[in-house]
């Protein structure tokens, strides 16, 4: 019988979608922001009704059966059920007055929006597909399965990973009791160590740090808060009051009951009286990813305590800050750290589909076992379109060229040209690794504001990634161990900051891709032709989307990028694209 596992992440933020065999071969994985053009696709469902049929018609002709599995309980906790009765889930609930102040650092109806969204969202989940399946594919047996968050987060990580035993963490804003789950990957099995409940979240923690620097953690701009850190330096006073505001001991997280609203109402007034928001906002970015990273840290010197694992595994969306993941191996006794190219809610897409599967089937072999999970897992942009547009093009001058196209790329890129590069599969997860991004040559520090100014549209303050071959990279960064998916931030050595001064942030720092040939051939060519032009093995890699944009999907998404942007070349696959010049 030919089963699909189709796993969905049904999270009000950054919903996904994907799709098993019953071997546990990853056969599609994508968020859902990509094919909606709609960054983060808030309240969007993860299966959307016109995009179903053309994935499962791609990647499931042969079904006979299909399991749905989603990321979340449907038997909701107590709390949520008490305030749901109560009516304060509702639009006219969330201005109700008379309800206890969570403990929390953010506000009660910022906290019910998210919980409202959320049950809306496990109340609809599969409705898509459910329909699009009994339609088109009448035949074919149908069953649902649900699961924990936190443990679709662990098992996205886990079975992923190379590893064949490790400790796993997942830290995140919330889940179904807590913000937290701590697990023990072993035998092709997670065993649940501890779960916390209540409040207490370390996540919820930096989306506060990012709304008082003046940014939006709705819109995802964490990511601004560990750009403008390193701008900053330690305020004591406000790390006094942020340490007033959460703990840590072992397992545990908690808000200070006594000291939290008067903690955080101090910070308000902290800022407030500054008259100067950006240096002040920096030193708040510095002090609060400080403090952020010395939680993180006991919390995981704990869990390596307590398991004796060598190796970690880190899900959630806190395993996005790269800024402290580039640390744990100086700051803990783990030896190896894993962390997946979806760590967020988008990730647990896949983690549901895999626990489904391993439900059905425990003794099955899903993790890698020294090898990691490819990341290329979403759409094509096919060369049919690319045709398409050669025919009815007037104005671009369009070059195919199969045999030469890394090599006449890397000599573009080595006379300062910038490039949009489109390559086979889609990344899954939120960073760009080669093959849908934006490329330019690492030596000359203008090339940064350049992007930033003509092309992304965003605050200077904010770095770009160096992309560097693996068989170099110690020479370039302190420290160096593999970030495959731009996951960890290193530093780079003192006497080579200046020759690679686009991809060097303000503190010597580089959020590094190790690229390696096996993981991306293409890549990994057009790297080192770069290299063999200049010398310097990598690129400045950087996202294919401008400000408030999700990845480019399609190749109108792409021209629209590449035509009003300050973009020299685009290509897609073996074709070169370059505006038309001015004579």
């Amino acid at each position: 019988m030919n089963k699909y596992y189709i796993g969905l992440s049904i999270t009000y933020h950054d919903p996904a979608l994907a799709i098993i065999d019953e071997q546990g071969n990853v056969l599609f994985a994508e968020a859902t922001e990509r094919y909606m053009q709609n960054k983060r696709a808030l309240n969007c469902q993860a299966d959307p009704l016109l995009r179903v049929k053309q994935l499962l018609d791609q990647y499931c002709s042969s079904a006979e059966e299909f399991v749905i599995a989603i990321n979340w309980r449907k038997k909701r906790p107590l709390y949520e059920n008490v305030i749901s009765a109560l009516g304060g889930l509702t639009a006219q609930g969330l201005s109700k007055t008379g309800i206890k102040k969570l403990r929390s650092p953010l506000s009660n109806y910022q906290l019910h929006h998210m919980i409202a969204c959320q049950r809306n969202n496990i109340t609809s989940a599969g409705l898509n597909l459910a329909r699009i399946i009994i339609e088109y594919y009448p035949h074919c047996l149908l069953s649902f399965v649900d699961f924990d968050h936190h443990l679709t987060h662990a098992a996205t990580a886990c079975y992923s990973s190379p590893f064949s035993e490790s400790a796993c963490a997942v830290i995140d804003s919330f889940g179904e009791q807590g913000s937290m789950g701590f697990y023990h990957f072993k035998n092709q099995s997670l065993e649940c160590l501890y779960e916390t409940k209540g409040t207490g979240s370390i996540g919820f923690y930096y989306m506060k740090i990012t709304e008082l620097c003046g940014f939006d953690w709705l819109k995802g701009e964490e990511w601004k808060v560990m750009g403008l850190a390193p701008y900053g330096k330690l305020n004591q006073e406000l790390y006094e009051l942020l340490k007033n505001t959460i703990s840590v001991q072992g397992f545990k997280c908690q808000h200070k009951s006594k000291k939290l609203f008067s903690s955080i109402d101090s910070l308000k007034q902290f800022i407030r009286k500054n008259n100067q928001p950006i240096e002040q906002a920096a030193d708040l970015a510095f002090t609060g990813q400080y403090f952020f990273a010395e939680l993180m840290t006991e919390l995981l010197q704990h869990l390596q305590q307590v398991t004796g694992c060598k190796n970690l595994t880190l899900g959630g969306g806190c395993a996005l800050n790269s800024a402290y993941n580039g640390q744990i191996k100086s700051r803990t006794d783990f030896e190896q750290i894993y962390i997946p190219s979806a760590p967020a809610d988008d990730g647990t897409a896949l983690g549901a589909a895999w626990l489904a599967l391993h439900h059905d089937q425990p003794a099955i072999t899903i993790s890698r076992e020294r090898e990691i999970l490819s990341p290329y897992l979403g759409s094509i942009i096919s060369n049919e379109s690319v045709k398409q547009l050669i025919q009815y093009n007037r104005v671009l001058d369009i070059q195919h060229l199969p045999e030469t196209i890394c090599q006449t790329t890397a000599e573009l890129l080595a006379k300062g040209q910038l490039v949009g590069w489109i390559q086979d599969r889609a990344e899954f997860g939120p960073r760009a690794l080669g093959n849908r991004s934006i490329l330019a040559d690492p030596r000359l520090a203008a090339t940064k504001d350049h992007i930033n100014l003509k092309i992304k549209l965003r605050e200077n303050f904010r770095p770009f990634a160096p992309s560097v071959l693996h068989e170099y990279a110690d020479q370039f960064f302190e420290q160096y161990h593999e970030s495959p998916y731009m996951d960890k931030t290193l530093r780079i050595r003192d006497s080579l900051q200046k020759k690679v001064a686009a991809v060097c942030h303000v503190d010597g720092t580089g959020r590094l891709q190790t690229v390696k040939q096996q993981w991306n051939p293409r890549f990994y060519a057009l790297i080192n032709n770069f290299y063999q032009h200049t010398q310097v093995p990598m690129l400045l890699n950087t996202s294919f989307n401008v400000m408030g944009k999700p990845l480019v999907h399609t190749l109108d998404d792409a021209l629209a990028v590449f035509l009003s942007s300050g973009l020299d070349v685009l290509v897609i696959n073996d074709y070169l694209i370059s505006k038309p010049r001015n004579d």
